[in-house]
């Protein structure tokens, strides 16, 4: 019924190891039938294969997020190589120019090569925009043909609209059931159903009402409800259009 396209429940260092089995379960009790797993260095991108190896219904991004470009990408490179069949994406990477933890020329030229890499394997990104839009666009438009979501996207209207525009999808997490901001609400309004993909971005941004809580993919449908009664629609319509939206994009 749901998929929840974007966590990091594989990640040793973010999620115990010994929790996420009673998370996939309870994913599975809660409707959740496909976990993407998203990678954010080269540890991490393993890890998730790893997991994806070991659950039929999980799925493997792999990539090197901004925060961690200065450490290095180049092996992602070889993970993409090895053409291995669960790996459904390239993700998540980007710039992110609020925190800078790596040079804005580091994350640039880590953004770019892996984006060629994503146009060579044909693979989906999973982008990560922080503050960093006026040099992500550019950059963007120098790769005819990318398709992708832009992941926990918080940003205004104008950069919505731009995306829509470019046929991006747009991932929606539990930050939209709980933001004070009246702008953010009305860009998630805005969002149109057929370029909604569902996230939870677990272990992080737990979603109402269970703030305060572990975050993890079962909460994926708390998201789902909190927009369906925004928008007045059943609660399985917006499951199936956001659910097949993600089969679209990572050829699930």
């Amino acid at each position: 019924m749901f998929i929840d396209t974007h966590c990091h429940i594989h990640e040793s260092a973010l999620f115990p190891v010994e929790e996420v089995d009673d998370a996939v379960k309870n994913a599975i009790r809660n409707g959740v039938t496909k976990i993407l797993c998203v990678g954010t260095n080269v540890k991490s991108s393993i890890e998730a294969v790893e997991l994806a190896d070991r659950y039929a219904f999980c799925y493997a991004v792999v990539g090197v997020h901004p925060h961690d470009a200065k450490d290095g990408w180049q092996y992602i490179k070889q993970i993409l190589q090895d053409k291995h069949k669960k790996v459904v994406g390239v993700g998540e990477i980007g710039l992110d120019y609020y925190y800078d933890n790596s040079p804005r020329d580091v994350q640039i030229r880590a953004f770019e090569e892996q984006l060629q890499w994503a146009k060579e394997y044909d693979l989906p990104v999973s982008f990560h925009v922080r503050e960093a839009f006026s040099d992500f666009w550019p950059i963007f438009s120098n790769f005819s043909g990318l398709k992708g979501v832009l992941h926990s996207f918080t940003d205004s209207i104008p950069n919505l609209e731009r995306a829509l525009s470019e046929g991006l999808y747009i991932g929606i997490n539990g930050i939209s059931t709980f933001t004070k901001d009246g702008n953010q609400q009305k860009m998630f309004d805005s969002v149109p159903l057929e370029r909604m993909l569902l996230e939870t971005d677990a272990p992080f941004l737990t979603p109402a009402p269970y703030r305060g809580k572990v975050n993890e993919p079962a909460f994926v449908r708390n998201v789902a409800e909190y927009h369906a009664k925004r928008r007045g629609v059943e609660l399985e319509h917006l499951a199936r259009v956001t659910s097949a939206n993600a089969s679209t994009l990572f050829s699930l």
